[in-house]
């Protein structure tokens, strides 16, 4: 019966363990590229919106009338789902977005709007689409984020 040498088991081992090395760096790498991708695709829809927001902010205050729209939303990004959502404060607006399914506060996706307005509401993805509604008043132009199925 022909006997291993230590040798020739020594190079086996090692070459499991750098085949195992490059598979995992190879994953992980793989990882990285589909996590950038997905917050590439946040940021874009999160551009469209805040573009939309600050169209239909301008025409109400133009027109002190009240603009809607209804904007076609992905049902997810990449696998994961998705949410937005509007806040401001004394001096600034903006739209928060992230990864999962339920907002969180202080993500660091940011899209600020160039108006200064009265922001409520947010978008969890999923089947449907979002509303915005627009409208001025004697102290601010207030916009409102909403999915389309949900009553005001």
């Amino acid at each position: 019966m022909p006997s291993i040498t230590p040798s020739h088991l020594y190079t086996f081992v090692a070459l499991i363990a750098v085949t195992s090395l490059l598979t995992f760096s190879f994953m992980a790498y793989a990882e990285g590229l589909r996590v950038s991708s997905e917050m590439r695709q946040l940021k874009n829809l999160m551009d469209y919106v805040s573009a939309q927001c600050t169209e239909l902010l301008t025409l109400a205050s133009a027109t002190n009338a009240t603009s809607e729209a209804f904007l076609p939303m992905p049902v997810s990004i990449g696998n994961k789902q998705y949410w937005l959502k509007l806040h401001n404060d004394s001096e600034k607006t903006w739209l928060e977005g992230g990864l999962g399914s339920t907002p969180v506060e202080g993500t660091e996706l940011r899209v600020y709007l160039p108006k200064e307005a009265s922001a409520t509401g947010y978008y969890i993805g999923g089947y449907g689409t979002a509303r915005l509604r627009c409208y001025s008043d004697v102290s601010a132009p207030h916009v409102m984020f909403t999915n389309s199925g949900s009553g005001e």
